[in-house]
């Protein structure tokens, strides 16, 4: 099985990350990043108004103590102003940068040419994490502006140690090894997380099958609600123990980085007192200075683990997501015709799905004639809906050439051809929404023409759902929102035919088994109506409405079947047959011995 690509590199996806946000919000993030480092200096300077504090109180000086007790109150007083007023700021930053990141995952997603990334495990994995990353990747911003404030912490504080004597910069060896595992230890335990994702995806699922609505009539009935429960147990457990066990080291390893940096500390405080016997106000700004590095390295140290972990991995499954979705772009494009005069010809035409070994497709050559009605039967796992996914560009032929009029079709740019197609499909999505705008989107442009919308509903035969709806087109569909209702899954099929007869001038329309839920009598009148219109429309003197254009319907309902122009019978991941019903019946081969099978089953 053939890998994917690696992602980009982290300092690369975090630049790009960062020019997001800056495009998105140039103010807001100038603004926020420095409110930021203003906040960490009032901060940081505490350790030195301490200082001049017991060096007043020492040497019985009023004026150090006046100076150190006001600077310790304007550095509280400042801390909290600018950190509130910080916070705000920078939660406005990111409440606006998460709706464009979120967008442009949207975005990505969709823009992609081919579906390989929602049907390839390898992928599903990593947009796995990514979708749950997104939600927060905004928080990604927030810790950088933290983490250049706590360095800018450091820096004032590094400052007043090598004041004190410069060997106290020492303390930052001795601070070094827990640094380097709190870089080391998010990305080790990221790794396992990834590695074992297929079981969270699976346990997340097991999780939904028992909890959502869609299988809850099942699972009552079935009584599997406690089995659900034990596997979804048991494939958490399947993730969680490695992850546990990754943690629990790098725990184990960090814990011992910071026991050094302890030890450096006390060495530092000894070396001051008995080696230098620096005075007690030294001493005090030492110990000042001293624990809020400690405190300053634990939380930088603790926002380079969160970049290096959460923040960092997510911009850097963003930036493969960018750089994915614009490696699919067609460079060398031409336009799309306005109709098909011609032909769309299959030459040697071959697919295999990505890391899979087997064919799908196997040197396929056919030809669809423009103003047709073509049929695509066969078995399960012939290849019937690759054949589809090809002509919608889903994918692209592992070998041979699919063209249309003699041109490429890899050459026509992705969007522009689809804009030119329609289609349903048998594993259509339930967009709850108004029923004028669930069938609406199947043409943009007219999703708010509702003389449209209600001429596509006649056409697939769904006057009658959309008569039984309470509000008509403007009812809400799904139960789970307000005044929401509930349609059944043949009412479901129809809207998704009639979403897919919104274009009335696709070069195209793919059917790939759209009324399966439906009776074979309804789905027999139904395509009959639409067969004889389309026939009906080339007798037209004005250039009919379907002139150019090609149906492809797949189905396993030979009575629907029979009424195609050409048949096309796919066994194997290869072409058998083609012909119209009557020549195939003739020819006595697969395609006659189907239709007599499922023909008894009817007398």
């Amino acid at each position: 099985m053939s890998s994917i690509d690696p992602m980009p590199g982290a300092v690369e996806s975090m630049w790009r990350a960062l020019k997001r946000g800056y495009v998105a919000e140039p103010a807001l993030l100038v603004i926020s990043f420095s409110l930021a480092l203003l906040a960490a200096l009032p901060d940081a300077l505490y350790a030195v108004w301490l200082g001049l504090l017991g060096y007043g109180l020492i040497e019985s000086n009023n004026t150090f103590v006046w100076i150190g007790a006001i600077g310790m109150g304007a550095s509280a007083t400042l801390t909290w102003t600018l950190r509130v007023v910080s916070d705000r700021t920078q939660r406005r930053f990111r409440d606006r940068v998460s709706i464009a990141l979120e967008s442009h995952v949207a975005q990505l997603q969709a823009s992609v040419v081919s579906v390989e990334l929602h049907e390839r495990a390898e992928y599903l994995d990593r947009l796995a994490v990514l979708r749950d990353q997104v939600f927060t990747l905004d928080h990604m911003y927030m810790s950088i502006f933290s983490t250049a404030g706590w360095i800018l912490r450091l820096g004032v504080t590094v400052t007043i140690l090598v004041v004190i004597h410069p060997a106290l910069l020492a303390l930052i060896l001795f601070a070094i090894p827990s640094l380097v595992s709190s870089l080391w230890r998010p990305g080790l335990e990221r790794a396992v997380e990834e590695k074992n994702a297929p079981f969270d995806r699976l346990a997340r699922h097991l999780f939904d099958l028992a909890t959502m609505a869609p299988p809850g009539k099942e699972v009552r009935l079935t009584g599997v609600t406690r089995d659900l429960v034990e596997r979804r147990r048991e494939t958490w457990e399947r993730w969680y123990r490695p992850v546990s066990r990754a943690r629990y080291g790098s725990g184990i390893y960090q814990s011992i980085a910071w026991s050094i940096f302890g030890f450096g500390f006390v060495l530092a405080v000894v070396f001051v007192v008995y080696g230098l016997e620096a005075p007690a106000a030294q001493t005090l700004l030492l110990i000042g200075a001293g624990s809020r590095l400690a405190g300053y390295i634990s939380a930088t140290v603790g926002e380079l683990g969160f970049l290096r972990g959460i923040w960092m991995d997510g911009s850097k499954r963003l930036a493969w997501l960018e750089d994915y979705a614009e490696e699919q772009l067609s460079e060398d494009t031409i336009d799309v015709p306005e109709a098909i005069e011609h032909k769309i010809e299959f030459k040697n035409v071959s697919f295999k799905y990505p890391g899979e070994d087997r064919y799908a497709l196997k040197n396929v050559n056919i030809t669809l004639k423009p103003g047709s009605v073509i049929a695509i039967v066969g078995e399960n796992g012939a290849g019937k809906t690759t054949l589809v996914k090809l002509l919608a560009r889903m994918y692209q032929p592992t070998e041979g050439q699919i063209l249309v009029d003699g041109n490429d079709l890899t050459r026509f740019e992705p969007q522009a051809w689809r804009s030119r197609l329609a289609g349903a499909f048998q594993d259509f999505f339930r967009f709850e929404l108004h029923a004028k705008t669930t069938v609406g989107i199947g043409d943009e442009p007219a999703m708010s023409n509702g003389d449209a919308v209600s001429s596509a509903v006649h056409r697939a035969g769904a006057d009658d759902v959309v008569d039984q709806l309470k509000n008509g087109l403007e009812t809400q569909l799904g139960p789970g929102w307000p005044e929401g209702v509930e349609v059944s899954f043949g009412q479901w099929q129809k809207l998704s035919l009639a979403r897919g007869f919104m274009r009335t001038k696709p070069l195209l329309l793919l059917l790939d088994e759209p009324t399966a839920a439906l009776d074979a009598e309804t789905e027999y009148a139904l395509f009959e109506r639409y067969a004889q219109g389309i026939r009906r429309s080339e007798d037209d003197a004005d250039g009919s409405a379907s002139e150019g254009s090609i149906t492809l319907l797949v189905s396993h309902r030979f009575s629907t079947v029979r009424m195609a122009d050409q048949i096309i019978v796919l066994d194997g991941a290869t072409l058998v047959e083609a012909g119209s019903h009557e020549e195939l019946l003739a020819l006595d081969g697969q395609y006659a011995s189907l239709y007599e099978t499922q023909a008894a089953a009817y007398r």
